[in-house]
């Protein structure tokens, strides 16, 4: 018998497995570089599930926003637009931590933490990108 997964089990499974890399990855870098802290694995948990919801909407604004430029033809901008959300939207995430948990997670080193803090997501999101290529080449799914 065959049966077939509906496509929000399909997001389930995609967000909750993002969830994970997120926790694994904050986990790995609170336990081996100095300049990230988190007082325990709950906020970490926490912190992943806001992260992924907070990236999520990010992306989705900057696809938004690049569909609109490319649909005017204005590669330029496009590209530009891209690379300013992207960039500014950790700021906003960083603050949104900042307000959420406090002193609970912290990021220490050049330009308080900012650095620490970038370097993280890029990890996060390339672990992310890992795992989604891994089962759309590998595994032959989406």
């Amino acid at each position: 018998m065959t049966k077939t997964i509906a496509q929000r089990q399909i997001l389930f499974i995609r967000y909750l497995t993002f969830i994970l890399i997120d926790l694994t990855v904050l986990n790995l870098f609170d336990e081996y570089w100095d300049n990230v802290q988190v007082d325990s694995f709950t906020i970490s948990l926490l912190v992943a599930v806001v992260l992924q919801i907070l990236l999520q909407i990010t992306f989705k604004i900057e696809h938004g926003v690049g569909a609109y430029f490319k649909k005017k033809g204005k590669k330029g901008l496009r590209i530009f637009s891209a690379w300013a959300l992207l960039f500014v939207s950790k700021f906003v995430i960083l603050g949104v931590l900042e307000l959420l948990f406090s002193d609970e997670i912290q990021f220490f080193g050049a330009y308080h933490g900012i650095v620490a803090f970038i370097i993280v997501i890029a990890t996060m999101v390339a672990a992310e990108a890992l795992v989604r290529w891994i089962t759309h080449t590998v595994l032959g799914t989406d």
